[in-house]
């Protein structure tokens, strides 16, 4: 009984920490937090400006442009500042706090219409809602490498953070106009609720996430982090240096890419393929767009004995496999006359679509930890927070390709959006957002996976070794 006891302080001090499912909670919670709060920026905030705000849609979309290239360069700066400082509330999770608090406010000022109109208000404060996000965010993303180097808690962990964050998703794509209606019973069947109701719903939403950051900060303990002396020479030029001599991490960007790019071309032609090509109705798009989120709650908890029985790549095949299935799918019933008034096969395609989806896609923030350990492993220092502003560029490059490659289409095949009814060749197109383009990225998503080195075994070995280092 004392051995076993020995072992387990053993391991503890070796930074192979236990997590309790508390603890993964309270991590995810901060997932949903961003959730709730992003997510609502994300789906309605345009909506707002050029139907309730009074922007045009061409000058709103500049801004959005110019608010990515901005995040392009703050989020390494804010990346070298986190590994850089050390607050006394704890290195990352202090910023749920000391980031959370202004991004709640901004998200609220940004649903204001105090300033009808008024582009400079808009710039201020959605510029300021970003670099607040990324204040939260990126030290966020060190966070779960802070908790512990055991691969198995990790898994978990991530799995339990994937759940809560498709929860605040569903939670937003399919809430916001419930409450929307709620503050405004008359205009919310057209989305076009009052200024007042807009501003509310957001209050709401970011209050609950608020909370939530803040349990997130309660919940987390920080164990595995450098010392203050091993990270005070950190620069924004190690960014660079980072990429170039950590392999790993350079597959684990380009997956990133690739993905965030296959998921936001599949997203934005969701409603263009249920509008035109299906002739369906609003509710059916509820739907459609609901089973985007839906399979996260069944298959994310079951991610650590999936990965246990098949290994890490052999998960990511099987799951990129099952979402190029759902795609196939999606392109047969719009290509079959027969098929078209039956929903519920769409329905079937779209579950499995998102299923391989969310599995791929969520279980490749596990491998962050591990891309930082490996970087700790051969230069000695374990840069959380420039790894994940990193993460963070990449997969906002992703999220603009993904947002460009849309409308270049669209136009490309001549889509009116005053036509109900689409030329063939316009509902091509949109098939080939829906299904060709995004299954051929997740071939390539596939290919870039079976390059990356760092099995369960592998990293296990050099996180045992970094912290026999440490000992010595």
């Amino acid at each position: 009984m004392e051995s076993t006891l020995t072992a387990g302080r053993t391991a503890e001090q070796k930074g192979f920490y236990k997590l309790s499912m508390l603890q993964c909670v309270g991590f995810g919670s901060g997932d949903l937090a961003q959730n709730l709060i992003y997510q609502t920026v994300s789906m309605y905030l345009l909506f707002f400006y050029t139907n309730v705000y009074g922007l045009d849609p061409a000058v709103a979309a500049v801004m959005f442009l110019v608010v990515r290239v901005i995040d392009v360069i703050w989020d390494p700066l804010v990346g070298t500042f986190v590994d850089k400082h050390e607050p006394a509330f704890g290195k990352y999770r202090s910023y749920l706090v000391l980031g959370g608090v202004p991004l709640t406010a901004f998200a609220v000022l940004c649903f204001w219409n105090g300033f009808s109109g008024s582009l400079l208000y808009a710039y201020i404060t959605y510029v300021g809602l970003s670099m607040c996000y990324t204040l939260v965010n990126v030290p966020y993303g060190a966070l779960n490498a802070s908790l512990t180097r055991d691969t198995a808690e990790i898994t978990k962990l991530t799995s339990v953070r994937m759940f809560m964050a498709n929860v605040g998703g569903l939670a937003v794509g399919m809430g916001i106009p419930i409450v929307l209606k709620f503050f405004d019973p008359v205009k919310a069947d057209e989305m076009s609720s009052s200024d007042t109701a807009w501003l509310l719903t957001m209050a709401l939403y970011g209050g609950v996430g608020l909370l939530l950051l803040f349990f997130c900060f309660s919940q987390c303990r920080e164990r595995v982090v450098m010392d203050r002396k091993a990270t005070e020479n950190v620069r924004i030029s190690d960014l660079w240096m980072e990429f170039v001599h950590n392999r790993p991490l350079r597959i684990l960007a380009f997956f990133f890419i690739t993905a965030f790019a296959m998921m936001a071309i599949g997203n934005a032609a969701g409603t263009y393929y249920i509008n035109y090509n299906l002739h369906g109705s609003a509710g059916e798009l509820s739907i459609f767009m609901g089973l985007g989120s839906i399979p996260a709650f069944i298959f994310m908890p079951m991610i650590p004995s999936i990965k246990k029985a098949v290994g890490k790549k052999g998960m990511f095949y099987i799951f990129i496999i099952i979402a190029i299935v759902g795609m196939a799918m999606l392109y047969t019933v719009s290509m079959v006359d027969s098929l078209k008034s039956q929903m519920w096969i769409v329905y079937v395609a779209q579950f499995v679509k998102s299923t391989g989806v969310i599995v791929a896609t969520g279980y490749m923030w596990a491998l962050v930890p591990e891309v930082i350990s490996f970087g700790e492993y051969t230069h000695g220092r374990r840069i959380a927070g420039i790894v994940n502003a990193l993460t963070g560029i990449f997969y906002k490059a992703g999220m603009a390709l993904g947002g460009v490659v849309p409308g270049l289409v669209l136009a490309f095949v001549g889509f009116n959006k005053d036509l109900s009814e689409q030329t063939p060749f316009a509902e091509q197109g949109i098939l080939w957002l829906v299904a060709v383009i995004p299954a051929v990225l997740l071939v390539l998503a596939m290919y870039i996976i079976s390059r990356y080195e760092l099995e369960d075994d592998v990293i296990d070995d050099i996180n045992r070794q970094i912290e026999a280092r440490h000992k010595d």
